[in-house]
């Protein structure tokens, strides 16, 4: 059974020095900094309570009031990055969930935990900040490229959760999108319009991920990546 093995929350914060050399020491606001909850926490309709978002216009809202990721992936990244302190939490979400990865998630799902209900918005985009808090430049990359990404749930009932509690699925309404799809398609196959615009058709999507779609299935067109990547 798939299970929340842990929950983090954080608030925004400055760190780093504007006139550093090193653009890793310069001045940057985050809420990627989070920490573990103890006990039973609220979740509303825009966030996890203690949570917030420092990037509202690529972060946060209905669409991604919820970053989740699997547990399941910190071996493999424990083993990759080499890094020895690597908690949950590490990769920014607020549920680091045992038991559930992006091939068996799919757009649209209905999870069930405790009395809160939540529904996959989006397959997750890493930006620079990612790289920025464990200072490997090319770690979003990674993560886009590999499909260890996690995924959004926007809130349909809010209630409490708590760490140790099984997250349940109650419905699937499109099995062939996968978040492992969604992001091979978003990612990979940048080419394939009919499938781009299958994806966004799904009502289900975050508008986000929509519009992107839309752009490339009716004009070819792709969003510009470098800022969310490497950062300003």
């Amino acid at each position: 059974m798939s299970s929340i093995i842990s929950i983090q929350v954080g608030l925004p914060r400055t760190l780093g020095d504007e006139s550093a050399a090193d653009p890793m020491d310069r001045l940057w606001t985050s809420s990627f900094f989070k920490s573990p909850v103890a006990g039973p926490v609220y979740v509303g309709k825009t966030n996890i309570a203690g949570d917030a978002q420092a990037d509202l216009v690529h972060h946060g809202g209905v669409d991604k009031a919820i970053l989740a990721y699997s547990a399941d992936h910190y071996p493999q990244w424990h083993e990759e990055l080499q890094i020895s302190d690597l908690p949950y939490g590490a990769f920014g979400e607020n549920l680091s969930i045992a038991g559930l990865a992006e091939d068996g998630v799919c757009i649209g799902d209905v999870w069930e935990m405790g009395d809160v209900r939540v529904e996959v918005s989006q397959p997750r985009q890493p930006c620079w900040k990612l790289a920025r808090h464990w200072r490997i430049k090319n770690l979003a990359a990674q993560v886009e490229q590999n499909g260890r990404t996690g995924w959004y749930f926007r809130v349909l009932a809010e209630g409490t959760i708590a760490a140790g509690q099984p997250i349940v699925l109650r419905q699937r309404r499109h099995p062939e999108w996968t978040v492992a799809r969604a992001n091979d398609l978003m990612h990979r196959r940048k080419h394939d319009r009919v499938l781009a615009a299958e994806l966004a058709g799904l009502p289900e999507l975050s508008a986000s991920w929509q519009k992107t779609l839309r752009q490339r299935a009716e004009e070819g067109r792709e969003p510009d990546v470098r800022l969310r990547r490497e950062g300003p």
